[in-house]
């Protein structure tokens, strides 16, 4: 069984990103089937995990533990970021500083929960498709040591129809490079 684990950058119930996620977890399942392949995604729920302060890191707060323990089974993570004000979100940043901290107090040789996984990037926007946000966490998650896949990831630009319908549509190409995407990490985290 092959675990993804997936990352929602954005606290919007109805969110674009949230609906990509909804997409690309067709596709996955679309893609075990014709493999016959076992893949469960699931969908990490951080919104209870507290701003990062470092007088409060230990003892670690429990919704940080659970957190670090999703991370910790998951072959693979997939994070759907929107662009605020040409970067990530506040609300993902905290979520990987917190990953991004040693395991044990005062010991930085026991590494970190985020340390090593292997990441790929999705981000639905405007015209930039969420090009500034996609680049700066991929740049992020690189500095922390995670093993990510493919840089700055797929990105979607939105439409008009999108944003008065409030729902994702995506062309015949948004597709194919998202099928493309969900082919290749598969296939490098399977490896």
């Amino acid at each position: 069984m092959t675990n993804i684990l997936f990352i929602i950058g954005s606290t919007r119930r109805n969110s674009f990103n949230r609906q990509l996620a909804k997409i690309t977890e067709k596709l996955i399942a679309q893609y075990a089937s014709n493999n016959c392949s076992q893949i469960q995604v699931d969908y990490l729920d951080f919104s209870d995990v507290p701003f990062f302060n470092q007088d409060t890191e230990f003892p670690t707060p429990e919704s940080v533990t659970k957190v670090r323990n999703k991370i910790s089974v998951a072959d693979g993570i997939w994070i759907f970021a929107p662009e605020y004000n040409q970067s990530y979100p506040g609300y993902l940043k905290n979520l990987i500083d917190w990953l991004s901290r040693s395991l044990k107090k005062n010991d930085f040789s026991s590494g970190t929960s985020i340390q090593n996984k292997k990441i790929t990037i999705s981000g639905v926007s405007g015209k930039s498709a969420a090009g500034n946000s996609r680049k700066k966490l991929s740049e992020l998650l690189t500095y922390v040591g995670a093993n990510l896949f493919l840089g700055e990831g797929t990105g979607i630009a939105l439409n008009g129809q999108s944003f008065a319908t409030d729902t994702l549509t995506l062309t015949d190409e948004d597709l194919q490079k998202l099928h493309s995407q969900v082919v290749d990490f598969l296939s490098f985290v399977k490896d």
